[in-house]
């Protein structure tokens, strides 16, 4: 009789250990999108205050002199969107970010857990949005200063708004790859079970 109800209690206990030991990490899961999106905005804000208090307005700084027509620090102005994209859009780009950025909050917390990958590329899309978001409210313009060659002028924000939708594009492809997989690999199972039911008739 006891032997059975320590035989059982163990049972319980063994059952419940992954799921307790799991809950940090299904809990961390979420935060993935909020501690990357708030290194964005820390490095994109403390980079333009940098580039802002070293480089007057429109002059150049070439790190490497010998590359300085494929790679300088520019400092100008952007009223557009990432790479000095629609320069007139500043208002209806100023009114989406905070419509955007709660989209994505939103999304995060009823998305499923086991995506960090996705998480990831939503939180670089967060920090950028938000971190362009925080020139336009308080300087009315975004400031940009990475120069490469022929490119538009560009920041930290924009280099992580293009990374997280490149992420995201790439996450969803291995999705639809997966599910595809998936279904092939339930149609030979379909069809060789036919078989073995034809075979036995």
């Amino acid at each position: 009789m006891n032997t059975d109800s320590v035989a059982g209690s163990n049972q319980t206990s063994e059952d419940l250990t992954p799921e307790t030991e799991n809950k940090p990490t299904n809990r961390f899961e979420r935060w993935i999108l909020y501690i990357v999106a708030v290194s964005v905005i820390l490095l994109d804000q403390w980079t333009k205050q940098l580039v802002k208090t070293s480089l007057e307005l429109y002059t150049y700084y070439a790190p490497i002199p010998a590359l300085k027509n494929f790679f300088r620090i520019t400092h100008v102005t952007n009223t557009g969107m990432a790479f000095g994209l629609f320069p007139s859009g500043s208002f209806l780009f100023t009114l989406l970010a905070p419509i955007v950025s709660i989209a994505i909050v939103v999304y995060n917390q009823k998305l499923e857990l086991g995506n960090p990958l996705l998480r990831l590329a939503l939180g670089l899309q967060l920090g950028g949005a938000l971190g362009n978001l925080i020139d336009r409210l308080t300087q009315g313009y975004v400031t940009d200063f990475m120069d490469f060659g022929p490119w538009p002028v560009w920041n930290i924000a924009d280099l992580a708004v293009v990374t997280g939708t490149a992420l995201l594009a790439f996450v969803l492809f291995q999705e639809e790859r997966q599910a595809k997989k998936s279904n092939s690999e339930s149609l030979g199972e379909d069809d060789q079970t036919d078989d073995q039911s034809e075979t036995l008739n």
